[in-house]
């Protein structure tokens, strides 16, 4: 019995995926909902990287010996994408700070809670 290699960084991708975005659905906790959408994002990286491989293919230099050549762009553009993902998860943790010192929690129903009672 042998094991085709090829699809295994898709199946990687989609369990990725999945993981974070059931633990951004499914979990309260305003940290935890970070780190659920860096898993997705991780899953998103990986999906690009592995279109962008090219079997036997070379860097883009020039020569009369490679006939054959990898894309760069996708890999540019996961660089931009990783720092812009520390970017964003930097700002969620900020908020989430700044929303412990004004409510006291960062689970989302102690939060709710605290809001009907402002309200009421």
């Amino acid at each position: 019995m042998s094991v085709d290699w090829g699809l295994f960084n898709y199946w990687i991708v989609v369990i990725l995926m999945m993981a974070g975005f059931y633990v951004v659905i499914a979990q309260g906790n305003l940290v935890k909902k970070i780190v659920g959408l860096n898993i997705f994002q991780v899953s998103v990286f990986v999906f690009y990287i592995s279109m962008g491989k090219v079997e036997g293919g070379s860097a883009p230099i020039l020569s009369d010996a490679v006939t054959l050549y990898s894309n760069p762009l996708p890999h540019v553009l996961i660089l931009t994408a990783i720092v812009v993902g520390v970017a964003t998860t930097a700002l969620g943790l900020a908020l989430v700070v700044r929303i412990r010192d004004a409510y006291g929690s960062v689970e989302e129903d102690e939060i709710d809670r605290y809001e009907q009672e402002q309200e009421d």
